[in-house]
């Protein structure tokens, strides 16, 4: 089965788990996949992953979720460009997810980055998804 939006498949699997209230997550691995949780670990969305090597060459990313007082960090997570239609923001035009106490993660050509951290280095690009 080939799949067309791997990001989107991963925030979907963070966001189902955590309706069910799920300490961990798993999620086939890519470099992509791995900047995102990246930049979610480094703003405390999440508190870490692990890549799990399988037989075959086959390896997972398993996520540990984030939860304070029994609700989870991540009230929302929501993919903002996909395959089928790509939104992309300079520095003037990123936007401020709920007062800037939420973040928009960005694929730039330095990386990928949080909203914060590009207005930092002056670089815009692909708006990938946003977390509040």
């Amino acid at each position: 089965m080939s799949m067309t939006d791997p990001v989107g498949d991963m925030l979907t699997r963070i966001r189902n788990a955590q309706m069910r209230g799920k300490s961990k997550v798993s999620t086939p691995s890519s470099r992509l996949r791995a900047h995102v949780l990246d930049v979610l670990e480094s703003e405390g969305f999440i508190r870490g992953y692990a890549k799990v090597d399988y037989d075959g060459g086959k390896s997972e990313l398993e996520i540990e979720l984030k939860y304070y007082d029994g609700d989870p960090v991540i009230r929302e997570i929501q993919r903002v460009s996909t395959p089928g239609r790509r939104v992309y923001a300079s520095v003037k035009t990123l936007p401020v997810i709920y007062n800037g106490l939420g973040i928009s993660i960005l694929s730039t050509s330095k990386g990928v980055m949080s909203d914060s951290e590009a207005r930092t280095q002056n670089v815009g690009g692909e708006v990938l998804c946003r977390v509040f």
